[in-house]
């Protein structure tokens, strides 16, 4: 299904405990699949409750180069997504980025 140049990361964060994210996963986490000789997210998913959420994550992200910058993909989040797991998301994609650096710079 996914090209032999894809890799795939998971980066997670924390959302609130009254969240049911957290209630139902213990945290928040997005799994992205990257291209890593475009660095284009090519597929993505995330823990949600409600499938619309995870539909909507993976429009702010697909298609899109995965390390761009941090403050571009974080303005995006804040001025279109008004979920209480606004902020996880955040920094799930941080996490994840930081996970794809280092793979790309100790395989590719």
């Amino acid at each position: 299904m996914y090209d032999k140049n894809t890799v795939y990361i998971i980066g997670h964060g924390k959302t609130s405990n009254d969240n049911a994210i957290t209630q139902h996963f213990g945290m928040f986490f997005i799994g992205y699949v990257v291209d890593t000789a475009t660095d284009m997210v090519v597929d993505l998913s995330c823990a949600s409750t409600i499938p619309t959420t995870q539909i909507f994550i993976k429009s702010l992200f697909f298609e899109k180069k995965f390390d761009q910058f941090y403050e571009e993909i974080e303005e995006e989040i804040k001025r279109r997504y008004f979920g209480s797991s606004q902020r996880a998301i955040v920094v799930a994609y941080k996490d994840a980025v930081k996970k794809y650096k280092e793979i790309k710079q100790k395989y590719y």
